[in-house]
């Protein structure tokens, strides 16, 4: 991790708010990974987690393969070095231009998540003279417990119901231009039990077999999803990957031993880049209001909305440390940002030292679902800088939007003449 020095050194140069990734982190993330799991497990890296392009090329360094959900990430993944053919595309709601650019820029596979999705496919292909690979992303009929937030085994936008899949015993014949390769289960995110990952994996598995079984569908690949999670909040502890090992390998080795042509991919997004991403605050104003203690910062959920605990019935802290000076007596702080709202709530209740203008504070384990997932138009701030620090090199990897950023897309149309 980088050192406190460090991080008040990057604020000096870069400004503030600052989101920082340690390329070391994030480079250690993807190879433990990799090192640990079964070596037939291809790994994905789930772009949504954190688009920065610099980071999907580092990761892609480590030898992840990229799962994108948007135009935009099927262009970040390609210009950061990731190959078409190493790249699945899903969402339930693709448009057309993401379904051609799919099928032109030839990805690995498309994951289908209707059969209306599917037979738009088909046409776009037949239309093109060519075959695109699809996995049929499957809603399983029963969620396995764990999960932070659960993706199947309710009625869901995504994928197709388990039982709707193992009746469609004509989809290769409706579908010519398609190759029905496998399926895709995605059941749940931040998931810390290695164990209910491995019940997890073990469901997808046994629901790959049973759906080629039933529909004839081939199983050249098996996504079995991912949801591997890491700590945030007092009380958690993060995924042993030995003990994910022990238990999911054995699984990976039985199904590819079974199965020796079926690619087996995992997907991962979180695990990848949370741990790697600090995200830099400067104090603005301390005060007391009705007996609490309130430090305002020049960042906010603007930035960071994972931080206000979105998903979750309690608000928990990520945790935040001081950067600037060592300090050992604390007490509780609300660290609030400069929106027009009480929601605008980094950390609630957070034990700090006593807060003063200038202070530096770094809301640790921010590399994922930081920018990406905030609403950071909100009263026209706009987004933040960010840099990645790699092998001890700090490089400006996103630039701070400035207020004629923020203007230039907009457009002021002559309304006079309609007052007249």
């Amino acid at each position: 991790m980088l050192s406190r020095d460090r991080f008040a050194e990057l604020a000096e140069e870069f400004g503030t708010p600052l989101y920082v990734y340690d390329g070391d982190a994030l480079v250690d993330a993807i190879t433990e990974l990799r090192s640990v799991l079964h070596p037939a497990l291809e790994v994905c890296y789930s772009l949504k987690a954190n688009p920065n392009i610099a980071v999907v090329a580092l990761l892609r360094g480590g030898g992840a393969r990229a799962e994108v959900s948007s135009l935009a990430e099927l262009y970040t993944a390609l210009a950061a070095g990731v190959p078409a053919d190493e790249i699945i595309f899903l969402g339930p709601g693709k448009s057309e231009a993401e379904l051609c650019a799919c099928v032109d820029t030839g990805v690995d596979a498309i994951v289908c998540e209707s059969f209306a999705e599917l037979a738009r496919i088909d046409a776009i292909c037949a239309d093109r003279g060519v075959r695109a690979r699809v996995l049929l992303r499957v809603n399983p009929a029963s969620a396995v417990a764990g999960a932070r937030l659960a993706m199947g085994g309710k009625p869901r936008q995504f994928g197709i119901d388990e039982a709707q899949v193992l009746t469609a015993t004509d989809l290769d014949s409706r579908h010519p231009h398609i190759e029905l390769a496998g399926i895709q289960v995605y059941q749940g995110t931040r998931i810390l039990d290695a164990a209910v990952i491995a019940e997890n994996t073990r469901s997808v598995l046994d629901l790959a077999e049973r759906v080629a079984e039933h529909t004839g569908i081939g199983l050249a690949a098996v996504d079995i999803g991912g949801g591997l999670g890491v700590a945030y909040f007092a009380g958690e502890h993060d995924l042993e990957l030995a003990a994910l090992a022990k238990l999911l390998n054995p699984l990976l080795e039985r199904f590819a031993a079974a199965h020796p042509d079926t690619r087996l991919i995992m997907e991962s997004g979180r695990f990848l880049t949370a741990r790697a991403g600090t995200y830099l605050m400067r104090v603005r104003y301390v005060k007391e209001s009705m007996g609490k203690r309130f430090a305002i910062t020049d960042g906010g959920t603007h930035h960071h909305m994972a931080a206000v605990g979105i998903g979750s019935f309690v608000k928990r802290n990520f945790p935040i440390e001081v950067f600037n000076r060592e300090a050992t007596d604390h007490e509780p702080w609300q660290v609030t940002g400069p929106l027009c709202t009480p929601n605008d709530t980094v950390a609630k209740d957070a034990p700090l030292p006593p807060l003063r203008p200038g202070d530096l504070l770094g809301v640790l384990r921010s590399g994922a679902y930081g920018p990406t997932a905030s609403p950071g138009l909100f009263l026209s701030h706009g987004f933040p800088a960010e840099v990645l620090v790699h092998r001890g090199r700090a490089h400006l990897v996103r630039v701070r939007d400035s207020p004629a950023d923020l203007l230039a897309p907009q457009r002021l149309p002559d309304l006079t003449s309609e007052q007249e």
